[in-house]
């Protein structure tokens, strides 16, 4: 018997999928966040604590351990160096393939074909593979990057409720709501901001949302300026060669309603997941 083991390492948590040659899943396995910026040692705990939560999970042997092939999709891999020392590591496994979480997310979304996604979470990217070639727009880090993401939104949040304290701009629910995290004393923001990561600006974005959806004034013009550069991406992603587009990640579900009904006629359904992605890269190919 082969067996074929699917891993989705990213920034919020590490997760893998078993199955046999037949595609049943006999075990998973989840642990917390794996990137490639954690260093590889790291890295490689988290890896090989999580798939073997999915082999204890499946009553996997030692023996049996040596016929699995192993899918690995990494946040942070594309980082100099890194794909070279991952070589260097052994899982025992009888061989492990590995890839960009956005890649196997890709893959996973349209089946192993040509196909776009854009991951609109805390971040914001794209991955494309037009003809077999593999490459990504945007994705080159927040502040920089990251247009229309959760991140963007709570830099926005934050940029609004600020101003709205200082009287350069009406108050709003939004703003209220906002500063009253920090008691409404800016020097308690400032102090925030100063070790703010990407993800904590994310933790403000349903915020932003649920106040955009109540049509508070602020909010709404934020949530519509972040559609318009998902809708910009969605048709650079078409200008470049994709014949489909799915649009992916936390925020996807609540930024969607906002697109305009021709650009939304365009997306496509993901057909799986990134974990589908991951096995297929392992070289698992008869997912449906």
């Amino acid at each position: 018997m082969t067996y074929y083991l699917g891993i989705d390492a990213g920034g919020s948590n590490c997760r893998a999928r078993l199955i046999d040659e037949g595609g049943t899943v006999i075990g998973e396995g989840r642990s917390g966040p794996a990137n490639a910026r954690a260093g590889i040692e790291a890295l490689y705990e988290t890896l090989e604590e999580t798939a073997g939560r999915a082999l204890a999970h499946a009553g996997i042997t030692a023996e049996q351990r040596a016929t699995i092939h192993a899918g690995m999709g990494i946040a942070g891999i594309s980082r100099p160096g890194v794909l070279d020392a991952l070589a260097d590591l052994d899982f025992g496994f009888a061989s492990v393939t590995y890839a960009t979480d956005a890649q196997i997310a890709n893959l996973g979304a349209h089946a192993g074909q040509d196909g776009a996604i854009l991951i609109i979470g805390t971040g914001s990217a794209a991955q494309l593979r037009v003809q077999g070639r593999d490459f990504t727009i945007g994705g080159y880090g927040f502040p920089i990057s990251d247009e229309g993401s959760g991140a963007a939104l709570g830099l926005s949040a934050m940029r609004h409720a600020l101003r709205a304290l200082d009287g350069r701009t009406r108050k709003t629910p939004l703003s209220a709501a906002v500063t009253e995290r920090f008691d409404h004393d800016t020097a308690q923001a400032i102090a925030w901001m100063d070790q703010a990561t990407p993800r904590d600006y994310g933790m403000l974005a349903p915020l932003v949302m649920e106040y955009a959806e109540a049509d508070d004034v602020i909010a709404r013009s934020i949530v519509e300026h972040a559609a318009n550069h998902i809708e910009r991406f969605i048709e650079t992603i078409f200008e470049r060669g994709a014949t489909r587009c799915s649009l992916v990640g936390g925020l996807a579900p609540r930024i969607r309603p906002w697109l305009r009904a021709r650009t939304v006629e365009r997306l496509s359904d993901a057909v799986g997941d990134p974990l589908d992605g991951a096995l297929r890269l392992a070289g698992y190919q008869a997912l449906g």
